[in-house]
């Protein structure tokens, strides 16, 4: 039976409504729900498309960690004069500019003339050691003034030496070629870092806050450390070493030893290596002038480098630490600027220091948290937690 027989009405009839003599529209059937299309998967496709988009900006920006962390440091440093020179200059931009220039000119002029200075000494002083047939040998060589034997400019002899290293001299100097490139696309890398971030560094921090998964007083604590690991190498450590090899280069000059300036450089880099420092350098050459038989200066340098040079940080740290405090025990230090220079190289003797600060402070916003509580202490074995003291 169909549905008009069932309502008694003939196929084509009206229903009229008793009470108003009005047609009644017959009932439509409900509409069907429009289907939605349901994405089950998108969050978590999302989070994969940004943990490979983190790890793909992280692998483009790796290889010039060194030089950003420097130029960060250096931005942050020179910022409270950026506004007295756009002031005169009108305008943020050139005053960025004139400071950045004013960089390149401190620290490439005086980085150059220095290597042209000292490169052929080191050259020699190298090729010194690398002949010695013996460890007393090699420290006779520290304090000798002699001119290096064997070196010939014998047009016969230079076309031996050629057909014989020239495989290896070829692949030298491609070495050397790929290392001066590297280093001048990070010296530029450097300067951009600069200049860009003494333009856009605060509005690059609020865009940083407003999206990073961390909270601003969070972001601020890491950024402080941040700023203080580089405050602590530079004045804590950098000044120290420029002072102590100052005072060292002077004393190898005054005893009239050989390529003190050489041995004055080694010293700083000896320096920035905590405890033993620059006794590294000064006590091989102390024992070098004293196995040569100049006794009497072996015994002046040795009361230097003990009384005057070593010293220095016992005076002169504690008073640049004022302002350049690195909140890191020195083993602590030590330990993460060796194994920094093992692992990254020589990028590590301040990347190193970095890291560690980083995670100290790190560690101490989790134990805040409540993240290392009671609990986690007791499964790790290291007993109650101790709340910190309040302030």
């Amino acid at each position: 039976m169909t549905a008009s027989a069932q309502s008694g009405l003939l196929p084509g009839a009206v229903e009229v409504s008793g009470a108003t003599g009005q047609p009644v529209a017959p009932e439509q059937p409900p509409a069907a729900e429009p289907t939605r299309r349901v994405l089950i998967g998108a969050p978590a496709a999302l989070r994969v498309a940004l943990v490979v988009a983190l790890v793909a900006l992280v692998a483009l920006v790796l290889p010039f960690t060194p030089w950003l962390v420097l130029a960060a440091w250096v931005a942050t440093a020179t910022r409270p004069g950026l506004a007295r020179i756009s002031l005169l200059l009108g305008g943020r931009r050139r005053g960025a500019a004139v400071m950045t220039l004013g960089l390149l000119v401190v620290i490439v002029g005086p980085l150059l003339t220095l290597v042209g200075l000292l490169a052929a000494d080191a050259i020699e002083l190298a090729t010194r050691l690398s002949r010695s047939a013996s460890g007393q040998e090699a420290l006779a060589q520290l304090v000798s003034a002699d001119d290096v034997g064997g070196i010939t400019f014998d047009p016969t002899a230079l076309l031996s030496m050629v057909q014989d290293y020239g495989a290896r001299a070829l692949a030298l100097a491609g070495t050397l070629a790929g290392l001066g490139a590297e280093l001048a696309i990070g010296v530029f890398v450097f300067f951009s870092a600069a200049y860009v971030l003494l333009v856009d560094g605060p509005a690059a921090w609020q865009w940083t806050v407003a999206h990073a998964p961390l909270d601003e007083p969070g972001l601020d604590r890491l950024r402080r450390a941040f700023h203080e690991t580089g405050r602590g190498l530079f004045i804590g450590i950098g000044l120290t070493g420029v002072v102590q090899a100052g005072i060292a280069t002077v004393a190898y000059l005054a005893l009239g030893i050989p390529r003190a300036l050489v041995l004055g450089l080694l010293t700083f880099f000896a320096s920035v290596i905590p405890t033993v420092g620059t006794a590294l350098v000064w006590i091989p050459i102390a024992i070098a002038l004293a196995i040569t038989g100049r006794t009497t200066s072996a015994i002046v340098l040795t009361l230097v480098g003990l009384l005057v040079i070593s010293s220095i940080d016992n005076v002169l740290r504690p008073l640049l630490t004022r302002s350049g405090q690195l909140a890191l025990h020195t083993f602590v230090l030590l330990i993460s600027m060796l194994g920094g220079l093992a692992i990254l190289g020589p990028a590590g003797l301040f990347l190193g220091p970095l890291i560690a600060r980083l995670s100290v402070e790190i560690v101490l916003m989790a134990r805040e948290a409540g993240l290392v509580g009671h609990g986690t202490r007791a499964a790790l074995g290291l007993g109650p937690a101790v709340d910190a003291p309040s302030k």
